[in-house]
């Protein structure tokens, strides 16, 4: 009896509880019954297809807010003064909270006439107010924009660097509570490691935020004399501008005649000093005599000596007998 009294007064405990959380339940299950609300008036001048649009619209802006987009361009403009021209336009991407990355100026001489050429760093927000901007300056020739979607680089990147950070902050925790020098060894290596791909990861990301924050435009200053000439669009514009490119053409050739004719001279008097020294050289070796060798007699063969001479022996003329 005493072993089962705990045990009783465990189970009526445990009822207790379940009676209680199940009146709970009811009592936040049962539906609160309120006054139904009063249906709200449009606004004057405006219907449920309009305030759909309206909604559509704002999501469309939401996403495009959330793209990440770089913007470059190039503008080419004929002003009277590029030198000026420069200055002010560095003075406008200043203005609009911008910078200068280069900026290249040539003073006009006898050669070649004036020009000047920047490299700007435009807030993409300013970008079309900037451009206007420079329109004023003189007359536009070309401009050209290009628009570049990174919004899923940067996403990855973004991805990428809170792993990494998490895994960082929970090495240097690992490092905080090693024991042994092998562990101590271990973590500083593979935290090294991390830490190195973290920054340049984070880099990377820092890198094409100011891409996507600062629009590049490249501006080229010009005067009349090296601005690009119209391009024909009929007949009678098409007929001229083959007869002044058939006239630059020819004279180009003059010019590429004159230059070459002197060393053409110079080669043509090389030649013919060569060719009359090889000439001379040969007639000279025609008309040579040529002398015949001298013809040795043939040599006699001698007798050969007798045997008593061979022997040593002294030679008597009485001893030869008569010859037949």
């Amino acid at each position: 009896m005493r072993r089962l009294a705990p045990a009783a007064a465990a189970a009526a405990i445990t009822a207790l509880l379940l009676a209680g959380c199940a009146a709970g339940s009811d009592e936040s299950s049962a539906p609160a019954v309120d006054a139904p609300a009063a249906p709200v008036a449009p606004e004057p001048g405006t219907t449920d297809g309009q305030t759909a649009e309206d909604a559509a619209g704002g999501a469309a802006e939401a996403q495009l807010a959330d793209r990440s987009v770089i913007t470059t361009g190039w503008v080419s403009i004929t002003v009277d003064d590029p030198i000026a021209s420069a200055e002010e336009a560095a003075d406008l991407a200043e203005q609009a909270g911008g910078r200068v990355d280069s900026r290249t100026e040539s003073p006009g001489t006898d050669a070649q006439p004036p020009s000047a050429s920047l490299t700007l760093r435009i807030p993409s927000d300013e970008l079309d107010g900037f451009v206007d901007e420079l329109r004023a300056l003189g007359t536009v020739n070309s401009v050209s924009m290009n628009a570049s979607d990174v919004t899923q680089q940067q996403k990855d990147l973004d991805g990428r660097i809170d792993a990494l950070t998490a895994s960082v902050d929970r090495l240097q925790q690992l490092l905080a509570e090693a024991t042994t020098i092998a562990d101590l060894i271990a973590i500083e290596s593979e935290l090294t490691t991390r830490q190195a791909e973290l920054d340049s990861l984070t880099q990377q990301r820092d890198w094409l935020v100011d891409q996507v924050d600062f629009s590049t435009i490249t501006v080229d200053l010009v005067t009349e004399d090296v601005a690009p000439d119209p391009q024909p669009d009929d007949f009678w514009s098409g007929l001229v501008a083959g007869w002044n490119a058939l006239v630059a053409f020819a004279s180009w050739l003059g010019v590429a005649v004159g230059v070459l004719l002197p060393w053409v001279l110079v080669a043509l008097v090389t030649t013919a000093v060569i060719v009359a020294i090889v000439l001379l050289a040969t007639r000279r070796r025609r008309g040579a005599p040529t002398s015949t060798p001298a013809t040795t007699p043939e040599a006699t063969p001698t007798e050969p000596a007798s045997t008593g001479a061979a022997t040593g022996a002294p030679h008597h003329p009485h001893d030869e007998g008569p010859r037949a």
